[in-house]
């Protein structure tokens, strides 16, 4: 039956249909996703509107309402989407403030980061001592594609994650089992976070913390941001959208030479992915986001940058969705296993070295969030603990999205060193 769809021609074919389609999943999603109805809150406290955007356009591509593979769209989401909601995200990098949090929030983001640097590999290797088959693969199946992808977006963000997977280049059926993995394994432990927001005075004590610097935190954090919020006019939104898609220009202009020469004078450098364009053109994206944000384009943020870049983020998740092959999730369950011994070893860690530092327990948990979560999950985190820490969690976060792209990618060699041949 399975073959007989695919085979089957595609029951939409026109791209503009399918652009609208698309845009009404995101509608739809965050309409309802935004409803004070106890049944619907009920529903999205248990399926998050970010699984809803990778797997409603999945099911349509699974039941050939499209096909999603082979669409323009994926190359546009990919190519222009993803860059320029990076360099959104990044024109907010204050390293000023960073380094005012360096000694208890860097602390444990950057534990938190290395944390899903080497749990990814150690997960991949305890596995293989048991069940090699999980974690093994060929070519575009090879696991540890799927899982640097998931590297990319556990230490970043979705942004990173897509960029992993056009550097890697996993499998669509692969990438919709870590889709399901990321979500799953990723969520139950925000859950636990947020639970721990509750009781934070409980954990403090736990670890022996003492939460003055989070209260001054939180009072300077509040100041800043009535001081400096202001209504955007359409003159922001242009620029914004100037700078973002004007960068990716300038980095698709460099990429592309780099890698084709790459490509013909170094090839063996492939195993590094460095002939891969999509691997520059992301690189030069995040030099160019960091660069804007020593220049006045940083106020931007105040007028909702991220914002517009999260709106662009969105419309990369759907075009990446409609590629999905929902049925692969049943593939190869052992791939949840798997997470779940990934993100054990990062909150150990980070259990580790709260206890030793004697660090509050909402740093603990922003600093994982900011890398496994990325902006939206470490705001809804900081928030749980006062409003006003939601700055802690964006500036750890836009740091994410900085380096998510590299370390993930660190991340899944060490995971292709250590899998099964």
């Amino acid at each position: 039956m399975q073959n007989d769809i695919s085979a089957a021609e595609p029951l939409i074919t026109n791209t503009a249909v399918i652009v609208g389609i698309l845009m009404s999943i995101l509608g739809l999603v965050f309409y309802t996703s935004s409803l004070s109805n106890k049944y619907i809150r009920g529903f999205y406290n248990i399926i998050p509107p970010l699984l809803l955007c990778y797997f409603l356009p999945g099911i349509l591509n699974s039941f050939h309402i499209f096909d999603g593979e082979n669409s323009a769209l994926t190359r546009i989401g990919s190519r222009y989407f993803l860059p320029s909601c990076l360099i959104l995200f990044i024109i907010n990098l204050d390293l000023k403030e960073m380094w005012t949090l360096r000694k208890r929030a860097g602390l444990m983001f950057i534990t938190g980061t290395v944390g899903i640097v080497v749990g990814g590999p150690l997960a991949v290797w305890l596995t293989a001592l048991v069940a090699p088959e999980v974690v093994g693969g060929a070519g575009p199946h090879e696991v540890w594609r799927g899982l640097g992808s998931l590297a990319g977006s556990w230490i970043g963000g979705s942004a990173n994650q897509v960029a992993l997977r056009e550097i890697l280049q996993p499998s669509p059926k692969l990438f919709s089992s870590i889709i399901a993995v990321d979500v799953f394994v990723a969520y139950i432990w925000m859950a636990f976070l947020l639970y721990g927001a509750s009781k934070s005075k409980q954990f403090d004590k736990f670890f022996k913390a003492d939460s003055k610097d989070v209260d001054m935190l939180m009072i300077k954090m509040d100041e800043k941001s009535k001081a400096n919020n202001r209504m955007p006019e359409t003159k922001d939104f242009v620029i914004m959208l100037a700078l973002a898609f004007g960068g990716t220009g300038l980095a698709t202009l460099l990429a592309e030479p780099i890698a084709e020469y790459i490509t013909e004078y170094y090839p063996n450098l492939e195993k590094f992915s460095l002939t891969n364009s999509f691997f520059w053109l992301v690189l030069f994206a995040t030099i160019i986001g960091i660069s804007l944000s020593f220049t006045p384009a940083k106020k931007l943020e105040n007028a909702g940058a991220s914002k517009i870049g999260t709106v662009l983020l969105y419309m990369l998740i759907v075009t990446i969705g409609m590629q999905m092959d929902i049925l692969a999730i049943l593939d190869n369950p052992g791939l949840f296993i798997v997470g779940v011994i990934w993100m054990s070893f990062h909150a150990l860690l980070l259990l580790v070295v709260g206890k030793v530092f004697k660090i509050p327990f909402f740093y603990y948990a922003v600093g994982s969030m900011a890398n496994v979560g990325g902006v939206a999950s470490a705001t809804v985190t900081s928030a749980a603990f006062h409003p006003s820490l939601i700055s802690v969690g964006v500036i750890l976060s836009v740091f994410s999205y900085a380096v998510g792209t590299y370390a993930g990618w660190i991340t899944a060699l060490l995971m292709q060193w250590v899998s099964p041949i």
